[in-house]
């Protein structure tokens, strides 16, 4: 047994030493701690003494007792003084450990807590600037939530749409929009289309709640890094936010804007219905919205009839409807088709054979569709100011259905009579290239037409052309301007260039026109339209149901352009007459036997005195049916007279003129009394005139006109047309007697030339003075019609214009087309009309067997009582109306009447010849 003063000391173990593992505390055995000393010393020597042993310090037995070591400082040793090699010994525990390990222990301790007091610190930084973030995300969503926009509205949001007009054959006429859509409802829009859709705009749609947080982090990290708002992350919902309730601009205030609403229409839509506002929302570009138009615009078909690869081009489209339309970038919409196709296998959407199959389908696009048709603008305008009318401000939304009353073949065919109408005129004028200096110049225009805000239309001098540029040099006034020969086939119909179209020196009329939508260039002409022609207008109306049939404004048809036929206001000269003559028929004052007087001389002491076309008419009463025909303003001015203007004008307006009353007529006249109504002296509208015409056609009824049949709104639904009640303004036999009066006209006066249509036809020609206006209107049991011609500026038409001239064959080539396969049906003969025999010159009845004697038609108990004489006497020409008329009884009826033989027409009499000036016509 070895003695424990020769026992190696133990090498302390050093706390650094990487090898050694802490034991933890070891007990020492009870029997060792009774036998050793309480306290163990081991002095400590300086370096000059001699080695001792050493003496071992005191051992804390209670604190060993307790599983707690303690090194104990042992003499230095040269070779100790370095830490131990061997791990294994230094771990025997042996040897007490140095004082350095509780100083490390301590800074470890002091090292924790100071670290735990650091995180306190920084969770409690932590909590409190999240604190105050909640604060301020809190403040700034209330802040832009004020004033934004109802989400609620959505449930009922119906975006604007496409009204489409039709004519009665379901022909599309034309398309009103604000935004060219068409909306479908959701499930009836197929699944790949859907699907496709999803691919490219947001496959998550069905699953997140509105907002993808994990590419709104990115965006706002790149666009903070590029220092502008770059990218976007938005979903659907927020697309539907962005277009629907928001506006395009890219702004970090519209898109917490986006945020805020996305969620709120999360919460109060459905999925389908967020989806199905997008899809009919959204723009593809050349003006189409929604993907039902999309699809008609891009492939000629309905939604219901994509294929996939169709779908999968039009859902690249929304991405950039102008990088990626298939109508200008084929390429790009065909790459961006691969993307949505791959997208959609990746998402489960669509098996990838199939995907593989609408890579490889060739993209067939429909035909560019046409401009919008011309064959009945005027009919356009019309239909929007009934849906303005009929629907407010409604009407602007569009998605409405709208059939007109326009019959296509009839449309056409009022141009096609209109322009040859206006042709003829051009080449009786001779205003068709190449235009000739004429031997009289008119007078020209002298002014500055740029600053000119009272004439309209301006006399030019033609000084030469550019063949290139296909343009026409004018002076006009003080400025020297340029003519564009392009449109102007009206004048030019061999297309001579622009040195051959005009010689220098020769007038031209022109209207200043200057280019829209072009900056004008430095030191460029202004631009002049030529006026060389006039215009014309047509109407034609049913006369049972008085729907529009056709109607036509102008020359060219043009789109927004000034439509005559139902805007301008113009004299209707004569064909106003038929209301004077009405209105004494209707007073019992007149028959159309009655003689009425023809010599100017009977208004000798009037104001209003005006002359007869035909000057050796004068002197000579005529018969009220022959005055009529002839159109003798003598007769018809002393006729007012006995029946009164204003019950003229009433009679008028009940019948359908809706324009300026007589009151506004008389208070603005200088030169004509009231009186002057005889003869068209105010204005009214060819539309007016052609219903005022339909309800004497109708027996005397009025009912208003209309071009529209029926309206279904979006939803589906017919919308109520409000129209006023039919009102009865003649009867049946007092219209009866004025429409037979009129089929003289045709049969033997100045409306002669439609007797080429062989049937019955009403009519009268109408021309105001110096020709300014000519008229033609009449009506046979199906169709009342009205053609007119004149000058926009109320320039004379010319010599030997009239309205049996110039606007007669409009009329006549447009009735030939309405009544072909109808039969030739004559009026009916309504009860409370008869027949007598009359002689032709008095008016009387006719002797028995007289061989000129007439059948004439009355009003019962109007006819004639007296029998002609033998020797009848010449009749003054200053006489009042014959006993063909007798004077009323008292109770307004005259005596009993006569069954007369079966009617005979009147003997055939031509007009008198035109007028050289052009003044006091006939018509």
């Amino acid at each position: 047994m070895k003695n424990d003063d020769e026992a190696p000391p133990p090498r302390a173990v050093s706390d650094e030493d990487p090898t050694i593992r802490d034991p933890g505390p070891v007990a020492a055995p009870a029997s060792k701690l009774e036998e050793a000393p309480t306290e163990l010393f081991v002095p400590r020597r300086s370096p000059s003494q001699p080695a001792e042993r050493p003496a071992r310090e005191p051992i804390n037995v209670e604190a060993r007792s307790k599983g707690v070591s303690f090194s104990s400082p042992q003499p230095k040793r040269a070779a100790e003084s370095k830490p131990p090699k061997n791990a294994a010994a230094a771990a025997s525990g042996d040897a007490p450990p140095d004082g350095r390990s509780s100083n490390a222990s301590a800074e470890r301790r002091r090292l924790v807590r100071r670290t735990l007091k650091w995180a306190r610190r920084v969770l409690v930084t932590l909590l409190l600037l999240s604190g105050l973030a909640m604060i301020a995300v809190a403040l700034l969503i209330r802040h832009y939530s004020e004033g934004l926009p109802a989400t609620s509205e959505l449930k009922h949001y119906t975006p604007p749409q496409t009204t489409r007009i039709l004519a009665r054959d379901g022909t599309l006429l034309g398309e009103e929009f604000v935004e060219r859509r068409t909306v479908v409802p959701l499930d009836t829009i197929p699944s790949h289309v859907k699907l496709a859709f999803l691919a490219a705009e947001d496959a998550s749609f069905y699953e997140h709640p509105g907002l993808d947080y994990p590419g709104m982090l990115r965006a706002i990290w790149v666009n903070l890094r590029s220092h502008g708002s770059r990218q976007g992350a938005s979903t659907i919902t927020q697309q539907v936010v962005k277009n629907v309730l928001l506006t395009q601009e890219r702004t970090y205030e519209r898109k917490i804007k986006e945020v805020i609403l996305a969620r709120k229409i999360e919460q109060e839509l459905s999925k389908d219905e967020i989806l199905e506002l997008y899809l009919n929302h959204i723009y593809f570009g050349h003006g189409r919205y929604g993907v039902e138009e999309a699809s008609r615009y891009y492939f000629g078909k309905g939604v219901h009839d994509l294929t996939l690869g169709e779908a999968a081009v039009l859902a690249g489209v929304p991405k950039g409807p102008s990088r990626y339309s298939p109508r200008e970038h084929l390429d790009a919409a065909t790459g961006r088709r691969v993307y949505v196709l791959k997208q959609m296998v990746e998402k489960g959407f669509v098996k990838e054979e199939l995907a593989d199959e609408a890579k490889d389908e060739p993209v067939v696009l429909a035909p560019e569709p046409e401009q919008t048709s011309e064959l009945a603008p005027e009919a356009l305008a019309e239909v929007r100011r009934v849906l303005r009318d009929t629907l407010g401000e409604q009407a602007l939304r569009g998605g409405y259905v709208v059939t007109t009353s326009i019959d296509p073949k009839l449309q056409a065919e009022a141009r096609k009579a209109l322009r040859d109408g206006l042709d003829a005129y051009d080449k009786r004028q001779k205003i068709t290239a190449p235009l000739k200096k004429p031997k009289k110049m008119p007078l020209l225009y002298e002014g500055d037409p740029t600053k000119d805000d009272t004439a309209k239309v301006f006399m030019a001098e033609v000084t030469g052309g550019d063949d290139a540029k296909n343009e026409l040099f004018v002076r006009v006034g003080t400025v020297r301007g340029r003519v564009s020969l392009s449109n102007t086939e009206r004048y030019n119909p061999t297309k001579l260039p622009a040195s051959k179209f005009a010689e220098p020196g020769t007038p031209v009329r022109v209207s200043f026109a200057p280019v829209q939508g072009k900056p004008k260039e430095e030191g460029a002409l202004p631009s002049f339209k030529l006026e060389l022609g006039p215009q014309a207008a047509i109407v034609a109306i049913d006369v049972r149901t008085r729907e529009i049939l056709a109607l036509a404004g102008s020359y060219e048809g043009a789109r927004a352009g000034f439509d005559r036929a139902t805007q301008a206001q113009r004299q209707p000269g004569s064909s106003f007459k038929p209301f004077t003559y009405a209105v004494a028929i209707h007073d019992r004052k007149m028959t159309p036997a009655t003689l009425l007087p023809t010599d100017p001389n009977v208004l000798k002491d009037d104001k209003y005195k005006p002359k007869n076309y035909d000057p050796n008419s004068a002197g000579e009463p005529k018969r009220a049916r022959v005055g009529l025909a002839q159109s003798v303003n003598v007769s018809a001015a002393w006729l007012v007279k006995q029946v009164g203007a204003d019950p003229v004008a009433q009679l008028a307006r009940d019948l359908g003129i809706e324009t300026t009353p007589l009151a506004e007529v008389r208070s603005n006249e200088t030169k004509f009394t009231g009186e002057s109504i005889a003869l068209g002296a105010y204005e009214v509208k060819p539309r007016e005139l052609a219903n005022a015409y339909a309800s004497l056609a109708a027996g005397g009824v009025y009912e208003q006109a209309h071009i529209v049949v029926k309206i279904v709104g979006p939803d589906g639904r017919e919308v109520p047309i409000p129209r006023p009640e039919s009102k009865r303004v003649l009867t049946d036999a007092e219209a009866y007697v004025v429409t037979d009066m009129m089929k003289s006209v045709v049969a033997d006066g100045t409306g002669r030339g439609a007797k080429v249509l062989k049937r019955p036809i009403a009519g009268k020609t109408g021309t105001s003075n110096k020709a300014r206006d000519a008229w033609f209107a009449g009506y046979s049991t199906d169709v009342a019609c009205v053609a007119w011609t004149g000058f926009d500026d109320g320039a004379p038409l010319g010599a030997g214009e009239s309205g049996g001239v110039t606007s007669l064959p409009i009329f006549v080539s447009f009735m030939r087309v309405a009544h072909q396969g109808k039969p030739a049906t004559d009026f009916p003969v309504p009860a409370g009309i008869t027949r007598a025999t009359i002689d032709p010159k008095t008016g009387l009845l006719a002797k028995p067997e007289q061989e000129d004697a007439l059948s004439e038609v009355f009003l019962a108990g109007t006819e004639p009582t007296e029998t002609v004489k033998d020797e009848e006497p010449p009749v003054d020409a200053s006489q009042e109306p014959s006993e063909a008329s007798p004077p009323a009884t008292d109770d307004g009826n005259l005596g009993p009447g006569l069954i007369a033989p079966p009617h005979e027409e009147v003997p055939k009499q031509d007009p008198p010849p035109e007028s050289p000036d052009g003044s006091n016509h006939p018509g």
